[in-house]
C-alpha cells in the first residue's frame, strides 16, 4: 500500500470516527505544493487529544497497528504495511489558541492560525494540512524546541520550497 492510498483511507477512517485530522511534515510540504518533492518514511499528521480514544479505535479495527511510544498523551503511533505514521495530540486553551495538550510543554502554543489554511491537493486527493506559514515556523524552531533534534537538510530544503510557494502565490 502507498502512502497517498494510507493518506486517503486514514482520512476516510478518521471522517468515520468523527475525528478532524490535518497533515504535517512532509506530505503537507508535498500537498501545499502539489507534487510529490521526495520520498518519505512516514506519515506525521495532527488531531484532536480529546478524538485520540475513538481514532485509535477506529484505525486498530482496520488493522493499523499501534506502536508504542515515550509520550502516548502527545502523539499516537502506527505501521500500516511497513509505513509509520504518527499523529501529534492537540488541545484548545481558554482563549481557543492551539496548544500541546500535556506533559512539561502543556498549554504551550503552536503557530498562530496553523489549522486555519486552505487544504491541500496532490491529484485528486484533497485533505486539510497545517498552513504553509505554519510548517514553515514549525521547521525553523523545532531545533529550539527540541535541541536533540537539530534542522535536517531535508527541512532546510523544505523552508526554501515553502518560501517559494509563498512568494509566488
Amino acid at each position: 500500500m502507498r502512502h497517498l492510498d494510507i493518506i486517503e483511507e486514514i482520512f476516510a477512517l478518521a471522517a468515520e470516527a468523527d475525528a478532524a485530522l490535518w497533515l504535517r511534515g512532509g506530505w503537507a510540504m508535498d500537498f501545499a505544493l502539489g507534487q510529490v518533492t521526495r520520498e518519505h518514511v512516514d506519515i506525521d499528521l495532527f488531531a484532536w487529544a480529546v478524538d485520540a480514544e475513538r481514532l485509535t479505535r477506529v484505525l486498530t479495527d482496520h488493522d493499523y497497528d499501534r506502536t508504542p511510544n515515550d509520550h502516548p498523551l502527545l502523539q499516537l503511533d502506527f505501521s500500516r504495511h511497513g509505513v509509520e505514521i504518527n499523529i501529534g495530540l492537540l488541545a484548545r486553551s481558554a482563549d481557543g489558541q492551539v496548544v500541546i495538550p500535556h506533559g512539561e510543554s502543556a498549554g504551550a502554543a503552536w503557530p498562530e492560525g496553523m489549522l486555519d489554511g486552505p487544504p491541500g491537493r496532490l491529484g485528486g486527493l484533497v485533505c486539510p494540512m497545517v498552513s504553509v506559514p505554519a510548517q514553515i515556523e514549525i521547521k525553523e524552531k523545532m531545533p529550539i524546541w527540541v535541541p536533540a533534534r537539530p534542522r535536517r537538510e531535508k527541512d532546510t530544503l523544505d523552508i526554501e520550497r515553502l518560501r517559494a510557494y509563498i512568494s509566488n502565490t
